[in-house]
């Protein structure tokens, strides 16, 4: 499904999550590489620290960047802006 909004930043890193969040293996992967547990994922779900990061991961593994970016209708570059935009934010 295209994203709405593919200009925000935000918007693209919080579609970026729920689509990594929704394959199990990727989402394992995230969840051990960063030691975050899920309560935490909760709490800091919209703060740009964690979204930046999110992107990050992803970036680090192409088929998983590709994958996301198709999956919400996005190119890979806007993520990789996004993740620059979010950085540039905090």
């Amino acid at each position: 499904m295209p994203l709405q909004t593919p200009n925000d930043p935000h918007a693209l890193a919080l579609a970026a999550l729920a689509a990594t969040l929704t394959d199990e293996r990727r989402a394992v992967r995230f969840l051990d590489l960063t030691g975050i547990g899920t309560d935490e994922l909760r709490r800091r779900a919209g703060q740009p620290a964690l979204l930046s990061a999110l992107i990050a991961f992803l970036e680090a593994h192409e088929p998983d960047l590709l994958s996301v970016s198709e999956q919400i209708g996005v190119k890979p570059e806007a993520l990789v802006a996004a993740r620059r935009a979010l950085e540039e934010a905090e």
